[in-house]
């Protein structure tokens, strides 16, 4: 491991701070937090801090110790100096005398500390950094680190490499005891350079920024030069798998829909998680081996990971190609299985007579899957990343430790303490979902005006969304700007769209409300039109949304767990204009096919629903057919465009106001919304 410290970028920072009333002493505190929180093999997803000792002005202008530490919800690698709140510090070191101490206390105590009442809780280690003499204190979860501590001779392996430049000091859970056991190690040791908690991770210190950094790359760099040593070239014995393997994509949403949690049974509604897929020639080393049952098993690298990872992953079947069927029932078991283990590991670890813990959902958060890789679920596309992150560092980690010997975790029970840390059980219920959490939309023609304001309007009510349309800037852009994820697709070809949902499956899991939106105008007179037109036109606005529903409800069936199909048709499917004829025509087939859709899958608990509306200026109406057609009609743009019942514009945040409507009725289904502004002549009859 190399130091990144640059003299010139020290002193940039120093100077860019001061501007803004910042010392140097936090200056060079956040700039060397950064150097550690953007290294993955040290920080990942909040495993760690960093604290200075410095001083500082409180309202009245007295000069106070300060202990600057990170703050709660704050990352490391793009840290400022508003995320290491100024906590006063001989008021916590004075809590070194104290026996006990509650975290809920510890927690009031650092809150009522604070020189600013309205910055973020201080880290739940700040009293470790406090109880710690020297100025800089850095903390870790450095991947070699954990490799070497994460073994049954953890100690004795840890003593060898460190030797006197780090002491030792045995698992404890972070709070009060943990600092009091570190304060305690360091007054044994005081000339160490730093601290390996073991099972648990890294402390550096040093009188300024940069030593106690560069004793963090130092001591981390003996731990990875200690396991180069070995000899072995093959980590895990492979088991024997199938010759040929189904897809992930393939596989997807069967899980997906094995992990959902029904919501309320009187309508049908599910809990969802949203899945991430991940693999690697490490990854895939990892799942095929022979012991996977043994070393997945073992517990987590780091205890925190818990609380995003649960404390073991699921082992699924390894899925054999052409046999969905036979993988589909082999998965329920073994995720029912899970779940049986994981209600057992709870009344375990939570008898009567201690403080009551409400139990946590019992569905896995990573699920490995010989042959292909693993899946991580989260309660949204972000919390499935962090747990997809937190999986990768457990195959690095512990294909490191089985490397030079045999990986091992901490207790069950330790695990458990922190997995229902109260500190973390005081979050649950907090924090109100929206209305579309935990769902994920696909929108084609996504990079236009209309699937833009869609994905928008999607995205706002927590829902994951995929926008698909024809590579170029424009998909980019639309990515860019509304935050979804994109998918290059043709919706006129097969092959383009089973690569498009493939790739959706593989990111989220699978597909609960399809918003097929894809369309082009083309014009002419019927009695005089190209048949070659008017095929052109049946391709997009017809046959497109009939093969990427169909690929949708292919989706849907397997999750088992209903979905929503909206259309979008447009008035002309109703109230056909003059040499309008290439256009109206398929749209009125795609109104037609969306109610047919409503007919043949509601047993499958599929919505299909449309929308028509009339005037939205965006792709399909430009400003320049705007301006003919109110030139043409004698009539300003203004009044072109406002021209129905209520004498508004109607815009495509309206149109995508009517799709989330749509999704959100959850006992609608064979229904026409119209969004025109009231055009008596485009009504249903």
């Amino acid at each position: 491991m190399k130091s990144r410290w640059s003299e010139a970028e020290a002193k940039a920072a120093v100077a860019r701070y001061a501007k803004k009333g910042v010392n140097a002493d936090l200056a060079l505190r956040v700039y060397t937090t950064r150097l550690l929180g953007q290294d993955p093999r040290l920080v990942l997803h909040g495993g760690g801090n960093t604290s200075v000792k410095t001083r500082m002005r409180d309202t009245t202008g007295e000069q106070l110790d300060v202990l600057c530490v990170k703050g709660s919800g704050w990352d490391m690698g793009d840290i400022e100096p508003a995320g290491l709140p100024a906590v006063r510090l001989e008021p916590l070191r004075a809590l070194i005398a104290l026996k006990r101490l509650s975290d809920e206390d510890m927690v009031n105590l650092q809150r009522r500390n604070l020189l600013d009442s309205t910055a973020a809780n201080p880290s739940v280690e700040t009293l470790l950094h406090a109880f710690l003499p020297h100025k800089y204190v850095d903390h870790s979860h450095a991947n070699a680190v954990l490799a070497l501590t994460d073994q049954p001779d953890g100690e004795k392996i840890c003593r060898e490499v460190f030797g006197d430049r780090a002491a030792l000091v045995p698992y404890v859970m972070p709070g009060f005891d943990l600092a009091k056991a570190c304060a305690k190690v360091h007054a044994a040791h005081p000339n160490v350079e730093g601290l390996i908690l073991l099972k648990h991770g890294i402390f550096s210190f040093g009188a300024t920024a940069r030593e106690a950094y560069e004793r963090m790359i130092r001591l981390v760099t003996l731990a990875e030069r200690r396991l180069k040593e070995s000899g072995k070239k093959t980590v895990f014995a492979p088991a024997r798998l199938p010759k040929r393997l189904a897809k992930p994509a393939e596989i997807a949403p069967i899980l997906r829909g094995l992990l959902a949690m029904p919501a309320d049974r009187r309508d049908a509604s599910w809990r969802r998680l949203v899945l991430t897929f991940r693999t690697s020639p490490a990854i895939r080393a990892y799942v095929n081996g022979r012991a996977l049952n043994r070393y997945s098993q073992s517990g987590t690298v780091t205890p925190d990971h818990a609380i995003r990872t649960k404390p073991l992953p699921a082992i699924l079947p390894a899925p054999k190609a052409g046999a969905l069927d036979q993988f589909a029932k082999e998965a329920k078991a073994a995720i029912a299985d899970y779940q049986a283990h994981y209600r057992s590991y709870f009344k375990r670890n939570n008898p009567k007579g201690r403080a009551a813990k409400i139990a946590l959902d019992p569905m896995p958060r990573v699920l490995l899957v010989p042959g292909l890789g693993l899946f991580a679920a989260g309660n949204s596309a972000k919390a499935a990343g962090i747990a997809g992150d937190l999986a990768e560092t457990t195959v690095e980690v512990v294909t490191a430790a089985e490397r030079i010997g045999r990986f091992k975790s901490i207790a069950e029970a330790d695990l458990f303490d922190i997995e229902y840390w109260s500190l973390e059980q005081a979050k649950l219920g907090k924090a109100a979902e929206k209305p579309l959490a935990r769902h994920i939309v696909a929108v084609t023609g996504g990079a236009g005006t209309i699937g833009r304001a869609i994905a928008a309007a999607f995205k706002a009510e927590g829902a994951e969304v995929a926008i698909l349309d024809l590579q170029g800037t424009a998909l980019d852009d639309a990515a860019r700007t509304t935050g979804a994820f994109s998918v290059a697709c043709d919706v006129t070809d097969d092959a383009s769209v089973a690569a498009a949902f493939a790739r959706v499956a593989e990111r989220f899991g699978g597909l609960d409300i399809l918003v097929s939106n894809a369309g082009a105008a083309w014009q002419g007179r019927i009695g005089e039109l190209d048949d070659a037109v008017l095929r052109q036109s049946f391709e997009l606005n017809f046959f497109a949304h009939q093969r990427v529903v169909k690929a949708a409800v292919a989706t849907m069936k397997a999750q088992g767990t209903g979905g929503v199909l909206l259309f979008n048709t447009s008035k002309q499917a109703v109230n056909p204009g003059a040499d309008f004829g290439p256009y109206g025509l398929p749209k009125a087939a795609t109104l037609f096919l969306s109610r047919q859709y409503a007919v043949d899958h509601g047993r499958d608990g599929i919505r299909s629903n449309a929308v028509n509306a009339d005037r939205i200026r965006g792709g399909l109406l430009t400003d320049e057919m705007v301006a003919e057609r109110a030139k043409a009609r004698g009539v300003s743009q203004a009044d072109y465009m406002g021209g129905n019942l209520l004498g508004r514009e109607v815009t495509a945040n309206d149109v995508a106001d009517a799709f989330v409507r749509l999704a959100l009725s959850r006992k609608t289904t064979g229904a026409v919304l119209t969004v025109d502004g009231g055009n008596i002549a485009a009504a249903l009859r």
